[in-house]
């Protein structure tokens, strides 16, 4: 009788900490169906490596320096519509996911949820399903039902990526040269952002992205 060889499914993992990479990896070892063929700190290095390797699904993390998370979602989708990305994000709001769906992602989970649950999220993403995270899509589901806004949610996809940029911290040309966009073209940005927030500083427009859970203190 035949033995049949079941082909693993190929992952990237990408994560700007080394220690939470290596993590991942022990965990993914445990599962016979899945196999780490290649690892990125940051979204630039994510976009490359994946034209590379071609992996079946990649982790990607969504707050790491340079690019983020969700430029890198929109790269990749970009060059390879048929992309099947799961984000990872410590956020537990739910800008995050909404956004990074958008963008073109399959899944959403959320680095506090159980071990095991990554395993069961990168097959469901592999078999082209989508998943999300239980708390977060509760999250979501119960904005929709309340009607409750969040005021972040006004921004358009690229004010967004500046907002967060600039909430943590970076300056305007630092993002001009991440997002490879002119300092004036971030300048127009900063400004419909701190308008559509009724905000006039860089500290309040860190403090609004705290509250929502944008950011981590």
């Amino acid at each position: 009788m035949k033995s049949t060889t079941i082909r693993s499914t190929t992952v990237m993992l990408v994560d700007d900490h080394a220690v939470v990479r290596t993590g991942f990896r022990l965990l993914l070892q445990a599962a016979e169906d899945i196999d780490v063929v290649a690892e990125a700190d940051s979204g630039e290095q994510a976009c490359a490596r994946y034209a590379e390797y071609r992996p079946d699904v990649v982790v990607m993390d969504l707050a790491m320096a340079g690019i983020g998370g969700i430029e890198a979602v929109k790269r990749i989708i970009a060059h390879d519509a048929g992309a099947r990305i799961l984000a990872l994000s410590a956020h537990a709001d739910a800008s995050h996911p909404k956004r990074v769906l958008q963008a073109g992602a399959l899944g959403y989970l959320s680095k506090r949820s159980a071990p095991e649950t990554l395993i069961e999220a990168i097959r469901t993403v592999a078999a082209r399903r989508m998943y999300i995270d239980a708390a977060i899509a509760q999250l979501m589901a119960q904005q929709d039902v309340t009607g409750e806004r969040n005021p972040v949610e006004q921004l358009s996809a690229r004010e967004f990526e500046v907002f967060v940029l600039l909430a943590r911290g970076a300056s305007v040309n630092q993002i001009a040269e991440t997002l490879h966009l002119s300092p004036s073209t971030i300048g127009t940005h900063l400004y419909n952002i701190k308008q559509k927030l009724a905000v006039s500083n860089q500290s309040e427009l860190t403090l609004i992205a705290v509250r929502q859970g944008l950011i981590e203190t």
